[in-house]
């Protein structure tokens, strides 16, 4: 299946979301709530992209089986209208394969490849990943550079030497490393997205072709918004929403997990965040009341308002 959202230099669409996975209370999956909060995000928040089992989806604790079902959950709902990106990234190269394989049969737009977290592979092993991964489907492939959660960066003549792959097209940025992202855009062609929500507005200032985001569950249309105004040249008009938004980043980025926030945001706009599964938490009293303090400072219609 084609990308509805593909540019020849944002791959991926230029504003996506790192969607959470709805759960019910009991720890089920809730697919209904998945297809509406899809929806949600392209038709109201404005992402032309969304990224499914990534870290925000809490990809560690769902199965394989879920895994699909989520992802075909998503491509039904917006799959005609939005690029719909899997996360398929392990710290075993013969399970991320098998999960590449499986989102292509699904009908996935491209996949999100995570480093391998914890067991800290050298530089050569990296590529060795990546490049397995990438050999495995037909499917464009983002990396996603995040050694705070990895422990291991991708390094800049990693990542050029990475980028000489056919299918290996983007990068999603949350080491904050501007000025050695800068280097490997400036000699390649990877399409970089902003992972660091509070770092969107100077990631477009180096290049970035958009953001794949966190707090796009609650401000994605403002974020949109500032992709488009900074891409006019109406670079003030883009620090505007970036300063109106840095409650909201810090309400859902800053204070705890931020899988966490995002549900706990969901909730507040009426929307099918749902409860996380364990070893995460729910968030607690007083952190949804800050969180809604947070909101409305932003600017955000809250459900009860």
């Amino acid at each position: 299946m084609a990308s509805p959202t593909r540019t020849s230099d944002a791959p991926f669409g230029r504003m996506l979301t790192a969607m959470v996975t709805p759960f019910t209370e009991s720890g089920e999956v809730d697919y209904e709530g998945v297809q509406r909060l899809a929806a949600y995000l392209v038709d109201e928040q404005r992402n032309d992209g969304l990224i499914v089992s990534g870290t925000t989806g809490e990809s560690p604790t769902t199965t394989d089986e879920e895994k699909e079902r989520i992802l075909r959950a998503v491509l039904e709902s917006v799959g005609d209208r939005a690029t719909v990106v899997a996360g398929a990234g392990t710290n075993d190269t013969r399970h991320s394969v098998e999960l590449a394989k499986t989102a292509e049969r699904a009908g996935a737009h491209g996949l999100l490849l995570v480093t391998p977290y914890y067991n800290k592979p050298p530089q050569a092993g990296l590529h060795l990943h990546f490049t397995a991964v990438a050999d495995a489907t037909g499917l464009p492939v983002m990396l996603y550079d995040i050694p705070g959660r990895s422990g291991v960066p991708i390094e800049t003549e990693t990542l050029i030497r990475l980028a000489e792959h056919p299918r290996i097209v983007a990068v999603k940025d949350a080491k904050a490393d501007l000025f050695a992202s800068s280097q490997v855009m400036a000699a390649t062609e990877l399409a970089y997205y902003s992972g660091d929500d509070t770092l969107n507005l100077p990631w477009l200032s180096v290049g970035a072709a958009g953001f794949a985001s966190v707090v796009g569950h609650a401000v994605g249309a403002d974020l949109a918004v500032m992709i488009e105004r900074h891409r006019a040249g109406d670079v003030a008009g883009a620090l505007a929403v970036h300063r109106r938004l840095l409650p909201a980043v810090t309400g859902i980025m800053t204070r705890t997990q931020g899988a966490i926030m995002a549900k706990a945001s969901l909730h507040l706009l009426g929307q099918p965040g749902g409860f996380v599964r364990p070893p995460l938490v729910n968030a607690t009293e007083t952190q949804v009341a800050v969180l809604r303090d947070d909101l409305i400072a932003s600017g955000v219609k809250l459900a009860d308002a």
